[in-house]
């Protein structure tokens, strides 16, 4: 008797919370949205950050990268141009950011993560009603959980936009070899910070030619160190954030959002191992919603040509392919103006 008592109370309190925010969504200016909300799933609170123009009820849902990153680091200058034209919905993904939940193999999973996508969805659905459209977007590994999403209903989306996406985490490995080689004999050739590039061949010939968690490890380590090296010789573009992202940083509780960040990445990366099993190319045929694919043309964290089998394997008739010369692995900061053209022209084409 007692917990059927204890039912009706939730029950009772769900539907008043539910009623709340149906009351409650056509309140306020929906060309100027600045709120929070949360969404609650199995053992998880996370938030999702509502910002931008939504007067016409189009929201872009963006997945951060990570995993263990943050939402709101999408703030700044390319994201500001499409909140003048969209709602942008930045979501603090499930033991990211200021998310609070439990942290176990029992309680993190892709699969569990990809409902808390949908689950969000849901929520955007009851405050702004059914007719609300909805684009996804996922930055590297955001463009893993955005695949899985996709894969599991993407019924609910207009388009898919996937960010130098590890959408074949498994395949990152051979890439990285693949590609340090080939870039780092161009630059030797072409007389570049010799040293430093015969230290990254050397170091590509030492590694296993079986993909390893160490391996993976080091080599993941040394992407960032090849990016460094060609924005100093003037291959990429110096990152432009812009005034708006400024102190986004102290949004965060920093001592939360890094506690999360290593339990979310011991759980997905050292335990369930999901570098070395994940690889979605021969699902990508079953997605079929429009869909654009950006990668910076020296992204060195999941290199390009994660993006070029995608586009070749997705299933969709509508899907475009756009290689940014001047950037690395976040064409976001280092090309914003191009990015957000590229990001509205596709938004307005397919909404």
């Amino acid at each position: 008797m007692k917990n059927k008592y204890r039912l009706l109370i939730k029950s009772t309190l769900v539907l008043i919370s539910i009623l709340s925010l149906v009351s409650c969504s056509n309140e306020g200016n929906l060309n100027d949205l600045n709120e929070t909300i949360f969404v609650r799933h199995k053992n998880a609170d996370m938030p999702a950050y509502i910002k931008g123009n939504a007067s016409e009820k189009v929201f872009l849902i963006t997945l951060h990268g990570g995993p263990g990153g943050f939402g709101l680091g999408f703030v700044g200058t390319a994201f500001s141009k499409i909140e003048e034209n969209y709602g942008v919905v930045y979501f603090d993904q499930r033991g990211s950011g200021l998310s609070q939940g439990s942290y176990s193999n029992e309680d993190i999973s892709l699969d569990l993560m990809v409902e808390d996508v949908l689950a969000l969805v849901k929520v955007m659905k009851l405050k702004f009603g059914n007719d609300s459209r909805f684009f996804l977007l996922g930055h590297s590994w955001g463009g893993t959980l955005g695949t899985a999403t996709l894969l599991k209903d993407q019924s609910d989306f207009s388009g898919w936009i996937e960010v130098d996406g590890a959408n074949n985490p498994s395949g990152l490995y051979d890439q990285y070899i693949e590609t340090f080689t080939s870039t780092a004999n161009t630059q030797i050739a072409l007389g570049n910070s010799l040293e430093f590039w015969e230290w990254v061949l050397t170091s590509v010939a030492e590694v296993d030619p079986v993909s390893n968690k160490d391996d993976f490890f080091k080599l993941n380590s040394m992407s960032f160190e090849l990016e460094a090296t060609l924005q100093k010789d003037n291959f990429l573009n110096n990152p432009d954030n812009g005034s708006e992202s400024d102190g986004i940083i102290f949004q965060y509780n920093l001592l939360t959002a890094f506690w999360n960040l290593s339990q979310i990445q011991y759980i997905l990366v050292d335990e369930q191992c999901l570098f070395q099993t994940l690889d979605f190319t021969n699902q990508l045929p079953e997605i079929t919603v429009p869909s654009l694919f950006i990668s910076g043309e020296y992204d060195m964290v999941v290199p390009a040509v994660s993006a070029q089998r995608a586009f070749d394997n997705i299933g969709s008739d509508i899907k475009e392919l756009r290689i940014f010369e001047r950037s690395g692995h976040s064409p976001i900061a280092s090309e914003p103006e191009r990015f957000a053209e590229e990001v509205l022209r596709f938004m307005n084409e397919n909404k």
